[in-house]
């Protein structure tokens, strides 16, 4: 009997037949590393095998781990992870957005999140990314009226990562969710490409408005930690709302707005606030502002 301890055997095993059962991995780098990382856990932690194998080392590309990892989290008593798969297949099938938007967004998390550096980490335990994911099904779903559908999701991710998007939202691609936690998204709000987003969001209606009612978040944007948007206001392009602002008014492009009310206080700015992940604004923001208790 070979003293190769099990688990080594299985990882052994598991390179031998890779490019058998994967023929197109060498054509998808990312799939290629996410692998590479979950045989590398593999061999470390023993303890996860079963979870590894079951999400992607028996997967056969990255959407397929994806969905299989978002529905095996979002699946209970009443509705199974198989039912959530098959609905999750029919809408990448109708619609290639999705699949673009889940390899931009675990992307985003690697550029964007200095405490990240591996795939597997959002890929299985950040619940901003699983959020993300569970929200674009919903959306597919609201779109096809199934409306019914749509919002069970909605609550199984409030309840599993604390976030509350409603389906109608409608989400770009490369949307880094940090952390999640409180994140809140009305029914009108639009959030484009490559916007970043910290923990207790709010996306909001000011309580007065009907019909077109919840903010407009543009491309580039950064929303610092505990920022409150309210009304059907644009969030101009690679702009930046600071952390713990309350957002009233129309925010220009290139621009850093804080306080509350928020004002500006930097405006023309050529970073990529998005990416810069900044929620330190230094002297200027504290000078054009009188707090009162």
């Amino acid at each position: 009997m070979s003293s190769k301890p099990r688990h080594l055997t299985l990882i052994a095993a598991t390179r031998k037949s890779a490019g058998d059962l994967h023929p197109n991995l060498g054509k998808d780098p990312l799939w290629r590393k996410l692998r590479e990382e979950a045989e590398d856990s593999f061999a470390r932690e023993p303890n996860l095998a079963r979870l590894l194998r079951a999400t992607i080392l028996e997967r056969d590309s990255l959407e397929d781990a994806i969905v299989h990892r978002v529905a095996g989290r979002l699946a209970n008593d009443h509705v199974s992870a198989a039912q959530i798969v098959a609905v999750f297949e029919r809408a990448l099938a109708r619609d290639p957005e999705i699949v673009a938007g889940f390899r931009a967004d675990i992307a985003a998390v690697i550029d964007r999140d200095p405490a990240c550096d591996r795939f597997i980490e959002p890929f299985l335990y950040f619940k901003g990314y699983h959020a993300i994911q569970t929200h674009r099904l919903a959306h597919f779903l609201w779109r096809e009226q199934r409306t019914d559908l749509a919002l069970y999701l909605q609550s199984r991710s409030s309840d599993l990562f604390q976030t509350d998007i409603h389906p109608a939202a409608r989400i770009g691609k490369g949307v880094f969710l940090d952390h999640a936690t409180g994140f809140v998204v009305g029914a009108t709000a639009t959030i484009d490409d490559d916007v970043s987003i910290l923990q207790n969001v709010t996306l909001g209606g000011t309580g007065k408005e009907t019909g077109d009612r919840h903010p407009k978040v543009r491309r580039g944007v950064m929303i610092g930690a505990g920022a409150k948007i309210l009304g059907n206001i644009e969030i101009g392009e690679f702009s930046r709302v600071a952390a713990g602002s309350v957002v009233l008014q129309r925010v220009p492009a290139h621009t850093t707005v804080a306080g509350v009310p928020a004002k500006v206080v930097s405006a023309a700015q050529k970073n990529e606030p998005y990416r810069d992940m900044d929620q330190i604004l230094g002297q200027l923001a504290y000078d054009s502002f009188t707090y009162s208790i």
